[in-house]
């Protein structure tokens, strides 16, 4: 496992080090609006259980995986209605900037490249 105080999202956000704007929070999920965000609106979503990637889940995180991607639903149909249309993704290896599993889902007008 790595060691999630060099997470940003353990030792940071979920440590409450660093404000956001929570969007929805529960016992075992967290979602904020993106402080850089790349499109109009632009929610992280992640679980308050450090999990490294999508591929790093186990058997056990099935019930967490299932309350992420309700989550993940509910915040998309917000943005399809708000803006027609919505993305939800999440990066792994290189492409991933912090190793704490995390979806962005986004929507609106792209603000800056990514």
């Amino acid at each position: 496992m790595t060691d999630t105080t060099c997470d940003f999202y353990c030792g940071k956000i979920l440590a409450g080090l660093q404000e956001v704007p929570v969007y929805f929070q529960n016992d075992r999920v967290f979602a904020f609006n993106h402080t850089n965000p790349i499109w109009e609106a632009h929610v992280v979503l992640l679980p308050r259980k450090h999990i490294d990637s999508l591929i790093t889940l186990e058997e056990a995180d099935n019930d967490l995986l299932l309350e992420l991607m309700g989550t993940a639903k509910m915040i998309a149909a917000d943005f399809m209605a708000r803006y027609g249309g919505a993305r939800v993704y999440t990066n792994l290896g290189d492409y991933q900037s912090s190793k704490h599993l995390h979806w962005h889902i986004g929507a609106g007008s792209q603000l800056r490249p990514y």
